[in-house]
């Protein structure tokens, strides 16, 4: 997952809110969103190469999701997988900041985790902002950076997310806001050691590659009713549309 706006707003009636993409190469096999059948309470995407997902809900009332950190030497090596701090978290039970703390961020390539247990929200990172804090109200958004990083793409996911909000959007328009594919001049564009050409084809929100581009767009509701609407957009090469999935259900304590 390469972008995801949020609005965090606990005194309202939908206190959570997200607008995401995920950013992958094309042949990196997935399935769709959709209830696991190993882990029935967790609804997510699934990445069939390591078995994470970069974002889920749980029927308990867990919602998580990660970005990868841009940085130009890549160590992934043996370290695990990130996708599975997602995961982890939506099976099990541990409170957000508990979770976070016992993260052992030395083991991990770059990362940014989302985590809200029902109540706490947090973000933890291995990068900047490193370690496990508390999110505060407002709208924010995260790319592959620290979160509310300058990055045009950033700014322009909150301010689209702003007024989706403003007009009651559900699903469907947080899934549409996700779809820009204009970009920044240059002057604009952060400097994270990818050079020039790599940081022009990485701006956009919605990134359209052959190889490498924007494989999902996710939005989601999570109402203070108990309601969750969660909806998937998929793409294949060049963002060519494969397909939607779209699933609600009553959160259950």
């Amino acid at each position: 997952m390469c972008l995801i706006a949020f609005a965090w707003q606990p005194d309202q009636a939908c206190p959570l809110v997200v607008a995401a993409n995920r950013d992958e190469f094309h042949d990196r096999p997935a399935q769709p969103l959709d209830w696991w059948p190993d882990t029935p309470n967790v609804v997510a995407g699934r990445d069939l190469r390591a078995g994470g997902t970069w974002l889920g809900v749980a029927r308990g009332g867990r919602f998580a999701a990660l970005t990868n950190y841009r940085e130009m030497q890549q160590t992934e090596g043996d370290a695990p997988s990130r996708g599975a701090l997602v995961a982890d978290f939506l099976r099990g039970d541990m409170a957000t900041l508990a979770y976070g703390e016992a993260i052992d961020l030395d083991r991990y390539a770059g990362f940014s985790l989302l985590l809200f247990d029902g109540d706490t929200f947090g973000f933890v990172g291995n990068r900047e902002s490193r370690g496990v804090q508390r999110i505060e109200p407002g709208i924010h958004a995260l790319s592959n950076g620290a979160l509310n990083s300058p990055w045009p793409k950033v700014e322009q996911a909150r301010s689209l997310l702003a007024d989706a909000l403003a007009a009651g959007g559900d699903t469907g328009a947080l899934l549409d806001i996700m779809s820009h594919r204009d970009s920044a001049e240059d002057a604009r564009l952060p400097d994270t050691g990818v050079g020039l050409e790599l940081e022009r084809f990485l701006a956009p929100m919605f990134i359209c590659g052959a190889r490498y581009g924007t494989r999902a767009s996710t939005a989601l509701r999570w109402a203070a009713s108990g309601q969750v609407d969660i909806a998937e957009r998929r793409f294949g090469p060049d963002g060519q549309p494969q397909g939607e999935s779209s699933i609600r259900f009553q959160r259950q304590a």
